[in-house]
């Protein structure tokens, strides 16, 4: 039994990172957790992992009919969605003049326009039922440019962006919308990775701000959240 019983939410990109952390979270307060990978086997895989009646389903976020097609499937199974994280996300670095055109492409249709085509589909049902939880999984390169990263940065300066005007647009529905910045995550996403160990922010930090929104007072919005490890290496 958890704070979350009876509602249901979906996490794009929950079959590993930060969007698994998210998903065991949610699960483990009582809603009912769809995830998703772009991988069937993958999607169904970590479901099983998950337990609790996860249901996991293939959806690529680059296309409005796989997303769309994902939002038929889990109002079938589970009736509709309370609460949507856009967590499905890529990156691909490479200064401007070598990044080629189909990897800027795949940078900002994964990171962007899959975040639109996911909140086009949830606000209707989350309207016809009374209210929801938006949040997007930004990043600190949001706000901090750096070089090699312009497919990465411009795709998360959007979504900040995008951010902002959704939640003008839907908080008298009832839906928050809050868009989370972490820095760097000790996860396989990005370079460096297992340099990161021991200091750097986990999937489970980002996870314990999604659950402490959804339990702040409904009166309250947190629209942005920015998390930084407390403790990086120094420099110099």
């Amino acid at each position: 039994m958890g704070f979350l019983d009876g509602k249901v939410a979906l996490v794009t990109g929950g079959n590993r990172g930060i969007g698994r952390g998210v998903v065991e979270a949610l699960a483990g307060e009582g809603a009912q957790v769809a995830l998703t990978a772009r991988k069937a086997d993958a999607a169904a895989a970590a479901a099983r992992e998950v337990g609790r009646g996860a249901l996991g389903v293939a959806c690529d976020v680059r296309s409005q009919a796989s997303v769309e097609a994902l939002f038929r499937e889990v109002e079938r199974a589970a009736g509709g969605v309370d609460i949507l994280v856009n967590n499905a996300g890529i990156g691909i670095f490479a200064p401007v003049a070598d990044l080629a055109p189909d990897d800027w492409r795949a940078v900002i249709e994964t990171n962007l326009n899959g975040v639109f085509y996911c909140c086009h589909a949830a606000i209707p049902i989350m309207r016809k039922r009374g209210g929801g939880y938006i949040f997007n999984v930004s990043s600190l390169a949001g706000r901090n440019a750096f070089p090699s990263a312009a497919a990465y940065n411009a795709s998360k300066f959007g979504l900040n962006g995008f951010s902002e005007a959704l939640m003008q647009e839907v908080r008298y529905d009832g839906i928050r919308v809050s868009y989370l910045m972490p820095g760097s995550v000790a996860t396989e996403f990005g370079r460096g990775s297992d340099a990161k160990a021991g200091w750097a922010l986990t999937p489970a930090d980002v996870a314990a701000v999604v659950i402490d929104l959804l339990r702040s007072p409904a009166r309250a919005l947190y629209s942005r959240v920015e998390m930084r490890p407390s403790q990086p290496p120094r420099k110099g």
